[in-house]
């Protein structure tokens, strides 16, 4: 032979290392390649010697010996191989005589045939086979997955490397070469020298080859975020890389890229739900890169995978009221917290070999860290899905609950621990169910309310005593209440059932009646209270039932009559039987059909007020006095009531006299024309449930509307107007609301003809629940005003003279200067000019500055009429100023344009600095700069302390102060011109 002669022979190249995207195993290999190449010219001149390729799976070590065995056939060497398997590591020699299967038949070696005694043994005798075939031609031994081999094997190898100095021989060897959980067997390379071994480390793939890969299979113009995501999700691993592109591209088939199908459409979204990349080849390579590893190594791969997919190790979700319904948050590592431990005790593995794993996963690329808190995940939730995949629930169940009770022994937060019993089996323990409670407790502090429900809905999986879970039934409907278009009416209902005390089935079936109530179903919330029945011997009871039902019967005006009428009966027959929250409402109910003046009714409120109650009525007795103190214009009194009511009465969302005791709050905040407060409180409450038809129709959404328009943003509320299907909305006095406020903002963009469509609408059910009085919705005077846009004089009197006489019997400023205001308008003339007149004299000296200033700009416009502009432009420029101050652009924009009808302009109302100061405004805020409270400054010079407040408001926005200690210093500095 001419390589035994010393001859040397021609080595041809290697095969090019910049190989296309079908030799993913090839590229980046040229050193692996290079190296081959020298060593099989080596062998080839008589000098073997062993190359031992070591690498992680999926690497491509098979690629690399498979480009050995072609080199070693170009350069005339006989090829032998041999590919090692766990099946038969128990097999001696089975490796090396798959090995030299030919030369073993040509020399006798058959399985199953009785061997005759001979002089060396059998691996002696199959090392001489192998002699006796590198005597007739040079010999490139090619063995694949050497680690799999048997012991016999293995040491076969290693000895005959040893001796290969001076042989025709190239052993070309692959072994797994990475680092597992469970310690590896010692390698090939441990127990030879240096000299008779090259070892050559197989690296991943770079970010720039893994790119060109990916590109080369999708297509040169695929996306960069498609790209991104392929390379993640294939880690720098060409196995995984390569299976993970053959089925994007069966499931699409043109690729991810904008227009790619000729249809024109949007670029696909990679998917991240191992689900969507089914055939399944990327699944199959990630569980063979698994079963590679070792059991250790895949336990932990997988527990890792599941609390990253569940328990959000490492960040914390933002869930939030609302939208937050189906958002479960739980509490993650924090940075430095001993995660690595966390993970080795849960998979009961060695913790430093799970570190040293998580290490060498992420210089692998299949791994990352958390930024922030350095928690390891997954590069990409593909990878995570087809680690998961074909784990049975069974097991995931069983390693959350492990993990539950670990976390509790580390004392992490109750959050944390519930985090994973969400996703165990009911396991009837009531330690579990009290984890479940304390959790949802802690959600339900923080407002986490959609996180809360979902611990509470997991704790009634477990067995509950009959008090305990109707307790738990109750705050998960009070969650749903306020979330589900169910309303929690099915919780609710399932909790009165399990009530057995009177008292406590009383309060059931009014938390019940309340969803039923407010879910549009009023009927039924009374058949409920009805069922009840008598309640022989419980007055207290019974009353509370009877003042409940009037709260529900505010949702429909027929059952309102018919409650009402029943009560007034019973009033009248035995007065002393009504307890006073139900003369309150009865008090109410006459107030607002008219027959009672504010002065009466609170007269009757306050000796009500002072009267002995049962706790469990005086939040309703609280929630109606405020409503009336509201509408007869004592807005301290009722929010001092509203005070009480919220922060000395532990009310439930599902109580029907919460939402009472808010809805009369911002009654009262849009009475003072606190727009922007009614704004911000309004952007708090209105929250759809995610699954529920949007009406809207209530008393929130309504006060949005026209704290909207005064704000000057009609284009916001009509947004918000358009998506109420009034068709759908229920009966009830919010719906009337709405109404009113839908009107006032077609009013404002200049449809008074849609705007009286609706002010008629609102009346008409206004006059069906026997409300006649102005104190509620001032429909008729609205409507006075379209009717005199449009023309319609006489009708316009009519309304406004029948409010006038309505108001008259009320007698408050605020419903009395309005009437006379409207009424003005549609007299006209000098009667007209009388009329407004007095409405300014009316309102002016009260705090009702968003009556004031209509009125105002009213007087102010029938005096120019009349010819009588001079006296016409203070009021307008009072008004105009007056509007700044509340933030009323609507009406700030009317006085502008009144009084350039008047043939003058403002002034100094848009000056800020010291000369924008009015009289009033420089005298308060000088004493309040000398230390003087508001109550003192109150009682000098004889104002109200709520006018103190406002003009030092005022003040402090003209100068462009926050804090009262700035006063001094901007009262004194240098007079700045106008801005």
């Amino acid at each position: 032979m001419t390589a035994l002669s010393g001859q040397p022979l021609p080595c041809p190249s290697a095969p090019a290392t910049g190989a296309g995207p079908a030799s993913a195993g090839l590229l980046e290999r040229g050193p692996a390649l290079d190296l081959l190449a020298v060593e099989a010219g080596r062998a080839v001149a008589g000098s073997g010697r062993l190359v031992l390729f070591r690498a992680p799976t999926g690497t491509g070590r098979s690629t690399l010996l498979e480009a050995a065995a072609e080199l070693g056939a170009g350069l005339g060497m006989r090829v032998l191989r041999a590919y090692a398997s766990a099946e038969n590591t128990g097999v001696p020699l089975a490796l090396v005589r798959q090995l030299l299967e030919p030369a073993r038949a040509r020399a006798g070696l058959h399985d199953g045939v009785p061997e005759t005694p001979h002089p060396l043994g059998r691996g002696a005798r199959l090392w001489q086979l192998l002699c006796e075939q590198a005597a007739e031609a040079p010999l490139l031994v090619a063995v694949d997955d050497a680690h799999l081999a048997d012991h016999a094997s293995r040491r076969w190898l290693t000895e005959g490397a040893r001796q290969l100095t001076g042989m025709p021989v190239l052993m070309v060897v692959t072994e797994r070469g990475q680092y597992d959980v469970a310690p590896p067997a010692p390698g090939l390379a441990h127990s030879l020298p240096p000299g008779v071994v090259r070892m050559h480390a197989v690296p991943p793939l770079s970010r720039p080859a893994a790119e060109e890969l990916v590109r080369g299979v999708l297509g040169a113009d695929t996306g960069d975020a498609w790209v991104d995501g392929c390379v993640r999700a294939g880690g720098g691993n060409p196995l995984l890389l390569r299976t993970l592109l053959e089925d994007l591209r069966a499931v699409f088939p043109h690729g991810g890229r904008a227009g790619a199908s000729g249809s024109g459409g949007p670029e696909p979204v990679l998917p991240e739900n191992i689900a969507e990349l089914y055939p399944g080849a990327f699944v199959a390579a990630v569980s063979w890169w698994l079963r590679s590893a070792g059991a250790g190594s895949t336990s932990v791969a997988r527990a890792l995978a599941e609390l990253e997919d569940s328990a959000r190790y490492g960040e914390q979700e933002d869930g939030g009221p609302g939208g937050e319904a189906g958002a479960v948050p739980h509490e993650g590592h924090e940075a430095g917290d001993d995660f690595g431990g966390f993970l080795a005790e849960l998979t009961r593995a060695d913790p430093d070999r799970v570190d040293g794993w998580v290490t060498a996963m992420i210089r692998l690329g299949l791994l990352r860290r958390t930024p922030g808190t350095g928690v390891p995940r997954f590069a990409h939730p593909l990878l995570r899905g087809a680690v998961l995949e074909g784990w049975p629930r069974s097991d995931r169940q069983a390693l959350h609950l492990r993990a539950a009770e670990l976390r509790q022994r580390r004392g992490h937060g109750v959050e944390a621990v519930a985090g994973h019993l969400l996703r165990t089996t009911p396991g009837g323990t009531e330690r579990v169910a009290k984890a479940l409670l304390d959790a949802a407790a802690d959600a339900s502090r923080a407002g986490r309310t959609g996180a809360a429900a979902h611990y509470l809905r997991r704790a009634l999986d477990e067995p509950l005593p009959r008090e305990r879970r109707a307790a738990v039934l109750t705050e998960l409907g009070e969650l749903e209440f306020a979330t589900l278009r169910s309303g929690g009416i099915p919780r609710l209902a399932e909790a009165l059932l399990l009530q057995e005390k009177p008292r406590d089935r009383v309060m059931a079936a009014v938390h019940l009646g309340n969803a039923l109530a407010h879910r549009g179903n009023p009927h039924a919330a009374l058949d409920v209270m009805r069922e009840l029945g008598a309640l022989e011997g419980e007055p207290v009871l019974a009353r509370t039932i009877q003042t409940a039902s009037a709260f529900f019967s505010d949702h429909d005006r027929e059952i309102r009559r018919e409650v009402y009428t029943r009560l007034r009966e019973r009033a009248a027959r035995s007065p002393e039987w009504l307890s006073p929250a139900l003369h309150a409402l009865l008090v109410r109910y006459e107030s607002t059909a008219g027959l009672l003046s504010a002065e009466s009714a609170m007269r009757q409120i306050r000796r009500l007020l002072t009267a002995p109650e049962d706790p469990l009525l005086v939040p309703y007795l609280l929630s109606t006095a405020a409503a009336v103190a509201q509408w007869a214009d004592a807005p301290d009194e009722a929010e001092r009531l509203i005070r009480t009511g919220l922060d000395e009465h532990w009310l439930s969302p599902l109580h029907p006299v919460h939402r009472s005791l808010l809805n009369t709050r911002l009654d009262t905040a849009a009475a003072r024309g606190r727009h922007r407060w009614v704004l911000e409180e309004t952007a708090r409450r209105l929250r759809t449930p995610g699954d529920a038809p949007r009406t809207g129709a209530s008393n929130f959404l309504a006060h949005r509307v026209i704290a909207l328009v005064e704000c000057g943003r009609p284009s916001d509320a009509e947004r918000l107007v358009d998506g109420v299907d009034v068709g759908t909305a229920q009966d009830g006095w919010e719906h009337n609301r709405f109404l009113y406020a839908r009107g006032v903002l077609r009013a404002s963009v200049g449809d008074p003809a849609g705007a009286l469509a609706d002010f008629r609408d609102c009346g008409t059910r206004q006059l069906g629940r026997d409300v006649v009085s102005p104190v509620v919705t001032p429909w008729r005077s609205s409507a006075a005003e379209c009717l005199l846009r449009l023309g319609y004089t006489s009708q316009a009197l009519a309304l406004a003279e029948e409010e006038f006489r309505l108001a008259a019997v009320w007698d408050t400023p605020r419903v009395r200067g309005r009437a006379l205001r409207v009424l003005g308008a549609a007299t006209g003339g000098r009667r007209g000019l009388e009329l407004t007149a007095e409405a300014v004299a009316v309102l002016r000296g009260t705090p009702l500055d968003v009556e004031l200033i209509p009125a105002l700009i009213g007087h102010g416009r029938r005096l120019t009429e009349a010819g009588q502009s001079r006296s016409a432009r203070p009021l307008l420029r009072e008004a105009a100023t007056a509007a700044e101050r509340l933030g009323a652009v609507r009406l700030s924009g009317q006085a502008e344009w009144a009084l350039r009808a008047s043939g003058a302009r403002r002034g100094n109302a848009s000056l800020t600095g010291r000369g924008s100061l009015t009289a009033g405004e420089h005298r308060i805020a000088a004493l309040a700069a000398e230390g003087r409270t508001n109550a003192e400054i109150s009682e000098q010079l004889h104002l109200a302390r709520r006018t103190v407040e406002t003009h030092l408001t005022s003040t402090y926005r003209k100068l462009g102060i926050r804090r009262r200690a700035d006063l001094p210093a901007a009262l004194n500095g240098r007079e700045e011109g106008p801005a």
